[in-house]
This record gives structure tokens, sequence and C-alpha cells, in this order.
């Protein structure tokens, strides 16, 4: 993959698949910009390790299911590079494992604002500066949906995988929106990736307990997912829009 000199904003970059992701970016030439809610302190170890390999790189704090604090994030973005060209909405949350007879209006409130209207408002965002409609020169978008799209998750995380399968049509939808922007949209649907996400449901050993149902037997990588993502962003995938890639092993 060749090397780039543009601006990338990585969300929920902290850990896992958005850290991943970051690296692989700076590795390629991005400018990173690190987004992170609560997480500063990985936040700012995957700073200092991007900085260690000579990378352009900052960290930013948003609440990104406050519009006015989206806002804000990118307009740093701006006031610190001038540009941005690659967005990978990452950021979401799942809560604890539960049916969902069992479930009340604010978990469901905090798993759709953490999943769903978070990925809207940056895309939002993204889409303004980047559409050549308004003087942008284009970009490239990847949202991190979910394989639980597609499977439901039944008895753990229905409404995480109902949030995942908006993110599945916002994708859909934008890319149509704005093909003629000079915007792609595209998304990944990662299966189960070994990652601290687990852990916030309940169930940290799930990886395991889990895999004897994937047909490659095994629990996948952040960095599996993030080469995915790369891929999607670069311009090896110039023809490909509105196109979901499931990374699931399998599922």
């Amino acid at each position: 993959m060749e090397k780039t000199s543009q601006t990338i904003l990585v969300t929920g970059a902290s850990g896992g698949i958005g850290a991943a992701t970051s690296k692989q970016a700076a590795a390629n030439g991005y400018r990173v910009v690190v987004h992170y809610h609560q997480a500063q302190d990985t936040a700012r170890q995957l700073l200092e390790e991007l900085h260690s390999v000579g990378a352009e790189a900052v960290m930013l704090q948003a609440d990104l299911s406050k519009e006015h604090e989206v806002q804000k994030l990118f307009t740093s973005i701006d006031a610190t590079f001038g540009s941005l060209d690659a967005v990978v909405n990452n950021a979401g949350m799942l809560d604890t494992q539960m049916r969902v007879v069992d479930m009340n209006a604010d978990r469901l409130q905090r798993v759709f604002n953490s999943n769903v209207l978070n990925y809207f408002l940056c895309c939002k965002e993204a889409v303004q500066r980047m559409s050549s409609l308004s003087g942008g020169q284009g970009g490239a978008i990847v949202n991190v949906s979910s394989i639980a799209s597609r499977l439901g998750s039944a008895g753990e995380y229905v409404d995480y995988a109902a949030a995942k399968g908006a993110i599945d049509t916002l994708t859909r939808g934008l890319a149509v929106e704005v093909a003629e922007e000079s915007i792609r949209v595209n998304a990944v649907r990662p299966g189960v990736i070994d990652t601290p996400i687990h852990a916030r449901g309940g169930e940290p050993d799930r990886p395991q307990r889990v895999r004897s149902v994937i047909p490659l037997k095994r629990a996948g990588t952040p960095d599996e997912v993030a080469h995915a993502i790369m891929w999607l962003l670069s311009d090896q995938a110039s023809y490909v829009t509105g196109t979901i890639l499931d990374v699931g092993g399998g599922r």
C-alpha cells in the first residue's frame, strides 16, 4: 500500500481496533487524530507510541453523543491540520449481557447514543469538509459495524446488534448520497475480536467460549480488522463504496 500524507480521524482510538487502526494509519504516513472519550491515559500511551515512530499525531477528547462536542472536535482538527481526508467511526460500547425483556429505556438510550447517534454526527461533519460541493477534496469514511447486525446476538446484546444494523443502513444510504461528491463510504463488520469490549459486557473470556462456532475456530485480532479498514480507505479500493466487508472468520 502506497504511503500518504493525509489526515485521518479515528474515533474511540485508545484501544482495540481503534488503536490498531491508528498505528497502521501512521505507518502509512497519515497524520493521525486520536480521539478518546474517557480513556485519557491509554490514549496518551498510544500518542506517545505514534510519536516514537515519527508519526504526526494529536489526541482530542469528545463525547460524540453530544453534537456541540462533535462540532468542537472537527473544528479542532481544522485548526490543527487544515484538512481531513479519512474518518474511521469506531467509538462505541455495549452494556452487560441481557435479554431484551430485561432492558430499560435508559440502557437503550445509552447504547443507541454511543453506537448510532455518534456515527451520524461524525459523518455529517466529515461530509461537510470533504464534499466537492462545498469545495472539499473528497475523502473516505469507514464505519465499524459488527457481525452482530446479521446474527442478532440473542440473549446477550440485541440492542447492540440493532444499533450496528443501523450503521449498516447508514453506510449504504450515505454512500449513495455522496457518491458524486468524491466521498466513498464503506463499513467493516468484525466478528468476535479479542479486545477488552467483552470484559465490559461482563464476560472477558467470551472469545474463547464462542470460538467453536466460528468456522476458523478462533477469535480475530484488532490488526486483522485494521488491515481491512486501511484497504477500504486506500486508493486500491477506489471503486468500492456502499460496501460492508465482513471480517468474521467465516460467520
